[in-house]
């Protein structure tokens, strides 16, 4: 029987749940241990897919296609284990599915109810992955802070859980701020204290909490904690602010969290080996050198909606012995006569995956400017797309050429819906989504990067390059690099006489992790540093 771990917090949310969760998996994972992770998002929408950046951050993709939470992929850089379907759940998907049940007669005439129909359907989906998985420990996080209405049936459900598998089975981890009050220049327990209160009002007694703090916390306020939250003293973990996120789980290591883990689970493990983690951690702290790299795009002020973008540049920078500076252009305010301002200090330029065409235009000069004067682009899904635009327009003469998300009525529509797209298919139906194959040409500048010449890698966009173009944009320079198994997906394009010039219809920022980086932003982030060196 797998293990299992619920990870819940209160008083504020985001207060690092999905670190502590993902932090905890990479230190159960140095001991031998397989874990599988996954998280319980109350909102109703059926996935984040529809979800605005804004409100919600970027969209993960998992390998079979699911649209999820970003914390996935904290899970996936942490613990490196690809995640699938059954990582993420919604109210929405749990309500969908015990109304089509109830529609198809599935409860034999029964009232549907909260308790047990509603909750049955998420304890179903969590022993589901720790059957699939084959896992020794399944962590969950729960999304939200105790207290909220839609929680309630998900905190039900992890409470019957943990009477059915028995103590010994099952794990209740607490993450609660604990605050500093710079005016009386104390930590103060009541916020955790109240927060406690509460999940003990749902049922659950926490067996760990997990203290978020910016300061140290003087052990006087632990001993507090532990008395009136009625849990062992060592139970009592601090989880500080650290410079570089991927500390933190040395950080709860030196707190003992996962040998506290193991004593109250009654599970044996190996012991941890964490000296490839640490030795990157040296690695990233002696990186001196700055590489800046401008970040195109129309959610600058929300950095959470590029979130695994900024963590696979970080990535391939460590590699390189260099820290990233990311310079955040709002795309709005690129045009012809602004451009060489903006990107007068850069040494790349990435333009990052996006809907809409708000911005879309800045996007394109964007990638004329990079170009045009020989800086290192990167084109990531929707930046490929309009990098392909830019050269319709500027080297074909097509002034008109556009996607037909864009502009139906261009006459060059180089960007298009494939002939199985079209017609009555639900919006959703249109979307490709999950990892798919892609054939490498030989001598190109990918083929160089990845080192091998068949890939698998995650899409999720609808439009497509328009094959009617193929062999124009060809003989005028454009490089089809990248192609789909069977030839009738372009999948990334390269521009020949330009040091580094890349387009790709997927998104390998997913695929990135702190000690192994992406192969395509490690090129990236070497040509913008051979340009750097040149300029200087």
């Amino acid at each position: 029987m797998a293990k299992h771990i619920f990870v819940t917090g209160g008083v504020v949310s985001g207060l690092g749940k999905g670190i502590t969760a993902a932090s905890l998996g990479r230190l159960l994972k140095s001991r031998g241990l397989k874990v599988a992770a996954q998280k319980l998002d109350p909102y109703m929408n059926i996935d984040p897919g529809t979800m605005s950046p804004l409100q919600h951050g970027e969209v993960f993709v998992t390998d079979d296609g699911a649209e999820t939470d970003l914390d996935l992929g904290h899970y996936e850089r942490f613990i490196d284990e690809d995640l699938n379907k059954l990582s993420n759940l919604t109210s929405g998907k749990v309500y969908w599915n015990v109304l089509n049940k109830e529609r198809n007669g599935e409860y034999l005439g029964s009232t549907v109810q909260i308790i047990p129909h509603v909750t049955n359907e998420i304890k179903d989906f969590i022993y589901s992955l720790s059957e699939k998985t084959n896992a020794d420990v399944v962590i969950t996080e729960i999304g939200g802070t105790i207290g909220d209405i839609e929680s309630q049936p998900f905190l039900e459900a992890i409470r019957q859980i943990g009477h059915e598998v028995g103590k010994e089975n099952c794990l209740y981890v607490h993450v609660t701020l604990v605050p500093y009050i710079y005016s009386s220049g104390e930590h103060k327990s009541k916020p955790t204290q109240h927060s406690v209160k509460e999940l003990m009002n749902s049922g659950i007694f926490p067996d760990i909490i997990v203290m978020r703090s910016d300061e140290k916390i003087e052990d006087e306020i632990k001993d507090k904690i532990a008395l009136f939250c009625n849990v062992k003293r060592d139970c009592v973990i601090e989880n500080s602010t650290v410079p570089v996120l991927y500390e933190a789980p040395i950080m709860l290591q030196k707190e003992h969290l996962d040998k506290i883990v193991l004593r109250e689970l009654n599970l044996f493990a190996d012991d941890s080996d964490m000296s490839e983690w640490k030795e990157m951690l040296k690695n990233i702290k002696a990186s001196k050198d700055t590489v800046r790299i401008a970040m195109v795009g129309k959610y600058t002020h929300l950095h959470d909606a590029y979130l695994s973008v900024i963590e696979a540049l970080k990535h391939a920078g460590w590699k390189e012995h260099s820290q990233i500076d990311i310079k955040w252009i709002e795309s709005e305010d690129v045009t012809d006569k602004s451009a060489k301002e903006l990107f007068k200090d850069v040494d790349g330029i990435l333009v990052p995956g996006g809907f809409g065409t708000r911005g879309i235009e800045g996007k394109i000069e964007a990638a004329k400017y990079a170009r045009e004067n020989n800086i290192p682009y990167l084109g990531i899904c929707l930046g490929m797309q309009i990098a392909v635009i830019e050269f319709a327009r500027d080297v074909l003469g097509y002034k008109d050429a556009n996607s037909s998300e864009f502009d139906e009525a261009s006459k060059h529509k180089v960007i298009d819906l494939m002939p199985d797209q079209r017609g009555h298919v639900p919006k959703g139906g249109t979307m490709r989504l999950g990892a798919y194959k892609c054939h490498l040409e030989d001598g190109t500048k990918l083929r160089e990067a990845y080192g091998i010449e068949n890939i698998s890698e995650r899409h999720r966009h609808r439009y497509e390059f328009a094959n009617d173009y193929r062999e124009e944009m060809e003989k005028n320079g454009m490089v089809l690099s990248g192609k789909s198994p069977d030839g009738n997906l372009v999948e990334a394009i390269e521009i020949k006489e330009h040091p580094f010039f890349v387009g790709v219809q997927f998104h390998p920022e997913f695929k990135s992790r702190p000690n192994r980086p992406h192969p395509m932003f490690s090129a990236f982030i070497k040509a913008a540093i051979e340009h750097k060196k040149k300029t200087i």
